[in-house]
C-alpha cells in the first residue's frame, strides 16, 4: 500500500535532510517586586513597551484587557478539568479531500479518518459536525458561530483539521491560513464560556518536506531491573489549548490512501481504546509510540520516499489533567 504527502517542489527532496520590599507591605495583594518583559526597551526604570511602538507608559496598555469576567468552572488549585457539565461539548471536523489549487493532489484515504474520527468522538460524548472541502469563508464562519455559542454547560471544544499542510501553514479548499486564524476565536476574553476549559486542536497536516529515515534499535544482550481554592482568579487568555499535530515541524505527514494517515489511524485507536482510561496527554503519548513503531512508508517506486518514519508532536497550554470520565447518568441527555 502506498503512502504518500504532498509537497509543492519535489526538488527540495534532493537537498541533504541536515538541511517582596524589605518592609513586606504590598497593595492589592500583589508583591512590590516589579515583573518585567523580556523585550527590547523594557529595561529596568524604562516606562515599558517595545520601541517604535508608541507605548510610552505601562498606562498607555489596553485597559480594557483586565475588564474581561468569565464564570470559574473548577476550584482554584484543582488538579482536573471539570468534566462533569450537562454535556461534553462540541467537536468540529474540517475534512479536505479535494481542493481548487492545481498544485494539491486529492487526499485518498481522508473520508476513512474523519468516519471514523467521528464515531470515536462520538463515543465520548461530543456533539461531533463534518464539514467537507470548505474554503477558508466557510471554515471561518462555521469556527465564528461555534465560538459565538454558549458553551456553560459543556466541558470543552474538539477541532480537528485534516488537510494539506506546509511551513506553518494549513491549506482550506482555496487557500492557505495560520492555524491561529482559527483557534484565537476561542481565547478566554473572546469566549468567555470557554475559559477555564480545555479547546483540543489535532491536525492532520504536513508540516514540511524533510523527511525522517528513523534509525535502527537493537538490544544489547543485557537486562536490568531496578485553603484558597474556592477564591477568584486571573487567567492567561491563552491558557487551556492543547494542539496535537501528526508531525513536528518542517517534517512530511503520511497518509495511507486506504486506511487513512498514520496519525489518525493511530489516534482513533487510542480513542476508542484508552479514551477514557488515560488522561489526554497519556493518550497522546501513546498515540506516537503507535505512529513511531507501527509505521513505515511504503514506496519501493521512489526510493527516496521509501521506509520513511514520523513523528507526532504535541504543544500544551493545559493547566490541569483532562480526563474523558464518563458522566453521570443524571446527566446523560435523553
Amino acid at each position: 500500500m502506498t503512502d504518500e504527502c504532498i509537497t509543492r517542489n519535489f526538488s527540495l527532496l534532493n537537498r541533504s535532510n541536515s538541511g517582596g520590599s524589605s518592609n513586606g507591605q504590598t497593595k492589592s495583594n500583589r508583591s512590590s517586586i516589579v515583573d518585567n518583559t523580556d523585550a527590547k526597551g523594557c529595561m529596568e526604570g524604562s516606562s515599558g513597551g517595545a520601541t517604535g511602538t508608541g507605548i510610552t507608559s505601562a498606562s498607555a496598555a489596553p485597559a480594557s484587557i483586565n475588564k474581561y469576567v468569565a464564570r470559574m468552572p473548577v476550584d482554584r488549585y484543582a488538579s482536573e478539568y471539570n468534566m462533569n457539565h450537562k454535556y461534553r461539548g462540541q467537536a468540529i471536523i474540517f475534512n479536505h479531500e479535494f481542493f481548487d489549487i492545481p498544485s494539491l493532489k486529492s487526499r485518498a484515504g481522508t473520508n476513512v479518518d474523519a468516519e471514523e474520527l467521528r464515531k470515536a468522538l462520538k463515543s465520548l460524548g461530543f456533539d461531533v459536525s463534518v464539514h467537507k472541502d470548505c474554503k477558508l469563508r466557510d471554515i471561518l464562519k462555521y469556527i465564528d458561530k461555534a465560538a459565538s455559542l454558549d458553551h456553560t454547560d459543556n466541558d470543552c471544544i474538539a477541532i480537528a483539521i485534516l488537510s494539506h499542510g506546509e511551513h506553518g501553514y494549513i491549506y482550506a479548499k482555496d487557500v492557505q491560513y495560520k492555524l491561529d486564524a482559527i483557534w484565537h476565536y476561542f481565547t478566554a476574553h473572546i469566549c468567555p464560556t470557554l475559559a477555564g476549559k480545555p479547546k483540543l486542536f489535532f491536525i492532520q497536516a504536513c508540516q514540511g518536506d524533510r523527511l525522517d529515515a528513523g534509525v535502527m534499535l537493537e538490544k544489547n544482550g543485557v537486562t536490568e531491573t531496578d485553603g484558597e481554592s474556592s477564591m477568584s482568579y486571573k487567567i492567561p487568555i491563552h491558557a487551556d489549548f492543547l494542539f496535537s499535530y501528526s508531525t513536528i515541524p518542517g517534517y512530511f505527514s503520511w497518509r495511507n490512501t486506504t486506511n487513512g494517515s498514520w496519525y489518525m489511524q493511530s489516534l482513533i485507536q487510542e480513542l476508542n481504546t484508552n479514551g477514557k482510561k488515560y488522561d489526554i496527554l497519556t493518550l497522546l503519548t501513546f498515540v506516537s509510540q503507535r505512529v513511531a513503531i507501527d509505521f513505515e512508508s511504503n514506496v519501493p517506486s521512489t526510493p527516496l520516499m521509501d521506509r520513511q518514519k514520523q513523528i507526532p508532536c504535541v504543544t500544551s497550554m493545559l493547566t490541569r489533567i483532562l480526563r474523558f470520565t464518563d458522566k453521570p447518568s443524571a446527566n446523560k441527555a435523553g
